[in-house]
């Protein structure tokens, strides 16, 4: 009898331990060794996951799916919490990063230009001119090249469970059409926190500024700054039509996204958890993918509707653009290293 006792409490005990990222008892805590023989497949998880930008989003979509499919796949063991516009890091998208890998957040969409600002090596991908199209991204991103990045992320405490995509990230302004460098020369542009960025910016002759991208909207309002660079679906879900005037559509630099989750918790988890997370991450993303591109034109006639005013620079003008910031190449590439780089070229 007192053997049966024990053995039911041990049972019950190991059926009622949580994850809650955060806080002092994680998943890495407390779930078992995945090579081992007991109940971690069982275990219970209650996590959090970060997105940059809003509900109307197509990152915030892709991580309700894998949320709501996480829940469905467990019957409620799994629990994942999202939450918009970088609540869990005071909308500091930096900051995000860095809680996901010690721990603090469980996981995140984020742009590769996020994690560069720890890595410089992963700031290859924003490039500028890198890709020419979407088909050539989606074969990068799937090959060696995207294996490489996967590697570098991981060194950082990060397990990618894939790539999802913010998109080629597009000028926009209220000053003036941009159709040339000379049309940048000392506009004030907002750009994310990373060095080569500012370099690119100021081969063009502008004036680059770095803030937090929850401060752009109010920036661009009072006119602290006069335009910024991004893909379509934030510049659309963000409502920059209500303080911009011009839009280029040059594609000038690609951003994906890194469905990303703590390394040391992803590495407790059982084996079946793991590829759990990884089947339903890579149809989140796959689902993200999908619809950022299937609303990407219906979000371009919503803002010439709303009154922004595109324009799509000719070859030549592109090729302009292109000579004005090749010295960003010949002083970044021992950054991100030769191989990296012709490994994406």
């Amino acid at each position: 009898m007192k053997k049966f006792f024990m053995k039911f409490l041990m049972v019950g005990l190991a059926t009622t331990l949580v994850a809650c990222g955060g806080s002092n008892e994680t998943g890495g805590d407390e779930a078992q060794d995945p090579g081992s023989t007991g109940d971690a497949e069982q275990q219970s998880y209650d996590l959090k996951m970060s997105v940059t930008v809003g509900n109307s989003s197509t990152w915030f979509m892709a991580a309700e799916k894998l949320a709501e499919d996480m829940a469905e796949a467990t019957d409620g063991r799994i629990q994942i919490s999202v939450y918009p516009n970088e609540q869990l890091s005071g909308g500091d998208s930096g900051a995000a990063v860095e809680q996901l890998m010690n721990g603090t957040i469980d996981l995140t969409y984020n742009s590769t230009i996020i994690y560069s600002i720890m890595d410089e090596r992963l700031g290859v991908l924003s490039a500028p001119f890198l890709f020419a199209n979407l088909e050539e991204t989606d074969v990068a991103l799937a090959g060696e090249g995207g294996e490489a990045i996967k590697e570098i992320i991981r060194e950082n405490g990060v397990e990618t469970l894939g790539f999802g995509q913010n998109g080629f990230r597009q000028l926009t302004n209220s000053k003036h059409e941009v159709t040339s460098p000379e049309d940048l020369v000392n506009m004030k542009v907002r750009i994310p926190g990373i060095s080569m960025y500012t370099d690119l910016w100021r081969e063009f002759g502008a004036d680059p500024t770095t803030m937090t991208f929850s401060e752009v909207f109010t920036a661009l309002q009072q006119g602290t700054i006069d335009g910024q660079e991004n893909p379509i679906d934030v510049i659309h879900s963000s409502q920059l039509v209500e303080v911009q005037d011009y839009i280029t559509m040059w594609n000038y630099s690609y951003d994906p996204l890194i469905l990303g989750i703590n390394k040391d918790l992803f590495d407790s988890m059982s084996a079946e958890d793991q590829e759990l997370f990884r089947t339903l991450g890579e149809e989140a993303n796959a689902y993200q993918i999908q619809l950022a591109r299937e609303k990407e034109s219906e979000q371009i006639e919503e803002l010439k509707a709303a009154g922004m005013q595109f324009y799509e620079p000719t070859e030549a003008e592109l090729e302009a653009f292109r000579q004005a910031v090749e010295a960003v190449y010949d002083k970044y590439e021992s950054v991100w290293g030769a191989e990296l780089l012709n490994s994406f070229r």
